[in-house]
């Protein structure tokens, strides 16, 4: 019974991890096809006048911290606290359920 636990988080935690690449890429794609059209209409209406850099810049600062965070260069020391935390609460619930059996 325990093992079927532990594949259900494994399946879990990697369902999630797949999801969060998914929306990285998602963004990254949103991010590339609008600057892009922000870039032709800056360029077409106003050339003299550029603008486009900065949601460029703005939104690309969010892209980068969205693909470090997905992609977990730069390990947090939360989430060791995390895991930690998770794995107190579900051993806590293991013993209290034993302890009414």
């Amino acid at each position: 019974m325990e093992r079927n636990f532990i594949e259900d988080d494994k399946y879990y935690l990697a369902k999630k991890k797949v999801e969060n690449i998914k929306g990285f890429y998602g963004n990254l794609i949103a991010f590339v096809v609008v600057n892009a059209v922000l870039l032709f209409i800056n360029l077409y209406t106003s050339p003299q006048n550029l603008w486009f850099y900065w949601p460029l810049m703005w939104w690309g600062i969010g892209v980068v911290f969205h693909g470090l965070k997905v992609f977990e260069v730069f390990p947090t020391v939360g989430k060791d606290w995390e895991e930690r935390k998770i794995k107190e609460f579900m051993e806590k619930e293991k013993q209290n359920t034993n302890k009414w059996k």
